[in-house]
């Protein structure tokens, strides 16, 4: 089902829900206001009837002709009837009787002075509201049954007690409820259709520019990472998800460039030892040559292949998922004694520039895998050393920067441009600096420099002024030192239950 159409559903539903919560709550009052109303005038009629009898200490008396019986306007309800009867039911006076007359008998016998209007039917099944109330004499006033002053004699006619009864026919309110329900559901119905054409219009406006993205989306090739979705410009979470999708798009488009770089300078590297080792052992193979050649040849290809074999594994290293990997035991290790011991077994060809400087902070302690940790070094002391005259120092630097450790090596060479900082660490990348002076080397040094950082939950840093020098800096969190007895190598304690924190980039 489409988004369109769930929302058109739902926008749709909700309408019906409030119409139909509308047309009952105001059917309700309305019912509710027209049966008061008849209940009012069966009040008031009431009213007037008692008005028109007279109680006195010699009974009660019903005189009508002498008081003008008014019952009011008529309303809604209906046709509007009334009784008048004795204490044991007789009928004395009332209106005109009819056909659709409704039962008085149970309401005139159960009548008390004051009551409540109750629902009966006539004899063809409509409703009616009835009400009554019964007038008594003082007690030691005349009986019904004794014959009293008459008008033939002069005077009232006098009863032990008198039942009023009014009637209201509801057959008037029906009607107006009906009428009114066939309207509600007339208007509820034409709000409603125009709610699903205005609704369906709207929705497929609003979502107009999805479609698009969507189209624009599925019409984007493989290949083709020049192109974007369109963002319209509505200021909303429309052109949020457009211009996110297009960041993403822009991203793959640049890590499709790095891995497109990567492996045409892969298969540059891979096939320059690759071609000087052929030549070698072709060479070698056109004549009959002497021992000493072939070990010329041989040694030559010896080189080649450990060359061969150092871009193997830092491709390896370098191309390795996150998720593929498996993450190396992380120990716990004083950074400055660790320091020193590697540097005092460091092979390279300028031991005698290095400088070491623990800066005087005490005890480092950080988590690491030495042998990785080792390797990151080694790579920085070799690119400091290949970019710096022989007999200026390489300076290195072990200390304590709040919560954080750092190992920096700082070399007086040649600098990096600002513009190419960012760049250093990408694999096989060279500066015009490296390559002016023809240093020697697989630009993949600080790439797998950078990646064993992040495995140790820290970053590489670069700052470089050019012509003045660069300093790369291993930035790691500090940890607490040993509180549980282990033994590492050098008989310290240690501790290795907590997982290294991780620095922000």
């Amino acid at each position: 089902m489409r988004l369109s159409t769930r929302l058109s559903l739902f926008f749709l539903g909700t309408v019906a829900l409030i119409l139909v919560g509308f047309s009952a709550a105001l059917y309700g009052a309305a019912s509710k206001y027209l049966h008061r109303q008849a209940d009012e005038r069966l009040e008031a009629a009431l009213n007037t009837l008692v008005a028109a009898a007279e109680v006195n200490e010699n009974g009660v008396e019903w005189e009508p002709e002498e008081r003008r019986l008014s019952f009011g306007r008529r309303t809604v309800e209906g046709q509007f009837l009334w009784v008048v009867c004795d204490g044991q039911g007789r009928r004395i006076d009332g209106s005109t009787p009819t056909a659709s007359d409704p039962s008085w008998r149970e309401t005139i016998s159960t009548a008390k002075i004051s009551t409540r209007p109750r629902r009966v039917e006539d004899r063809e099944g409509r409703p009616w509201r009835v009400m009554a109330r019964r007038l008594e004499a003082p007690h030691g006033a005349i009986s019904a049954t004794e014959p009293g002053p008459g008008p033939s004699a002069g005077g009232p006619r006098m009863y032990e007690a008198l039942v009023l009864g009014a009637g209201v026919s509801l057959s008037g309110v029906r009607e107006t409820l009906f009428n009114l329900a066939i309207l509600l559901a007339a208007l509820s119905c034409g709000t409603w259709t125009l709610a699903l054409l205005a609704g369906g219009r709207l929705c497929l406006r609003a979502l107009r520019p999805l479609t698009e993205m969507a189209e624009a989306a599925h019409a984007i090739a493989g290949q083709d990472f020049d192109e974007r979705l369109p963002a319209p410009a509505t200021g909303d979470e429309l052109e949020e998800l457009g211009r996110a999708f297009n960041g993403l798009l822009g991203r793959r488009h640049e890590a499709h460039e790095r891995q497109r770089r990567f492996t045409g300078d892969a298969s540059h590297q891979l096939r320059t030892p690759l071609t000087a080792m052929q030549g070698q052992v072709d060479l070698a193979l056109r004549h009959v040559r002497s021992v000493g050649e072939y070990q010329r040849v041989l040694s030559v290809v010896q080189v080649k292949t450990r060359h061969l074999r150092r871009i193997v594994e830092a491709l390896l290293f370098l191309a390795r998922a996150d998720a593929e990997s498996q993450r190396p035991t992380l120990e716990l290790i004083e950074l400055s004694r660790w320091l020193e011991e590697h540097m005092r077994a460091w092979p390279g060809p300028r031991s005698a520039d290095l400088r070491l400087d623990s800066c005087g902070v005490g005890p480092v302690w950080v988590r690491a895998h030495p042998t990785l940790l080792g390797e990151l070094l080694d790579n920085l002391l070799d690119n400091a050393c290949k970019y710096s005259e022989p007999g200026t120092p390489v300076v290195v630097r072990a200390g304590r920067e709040g919560g954080t450790a750092r190992l920096a090596v700082e070399d007086s060479g040649v600098g990096i441009e600002p513009a190419e900082v960012s760049q250093v660490i990408q694999p096989f990348y060279r500066t015009p600096q490296a390559r002016f002076r023809d240093a020697k080397g697989l630009g993949l040094g600080l790439s797998v420099a950078s990646r064993i950082a992040e495995t140790f939950a820290g970053r590489l840093d670069v700052e470089s002024r050019p012509g003045r020098g660069s300093t790369f800096s291993l930035i790691v969190p500090c940890e607490e030192p040993p509180r549980q007895v282990g033994s590492s190598e050098d008989g310290e304690s240690i501790d290795v239950s907590a997982p290294p924190r991780r620095i922000p980039s």
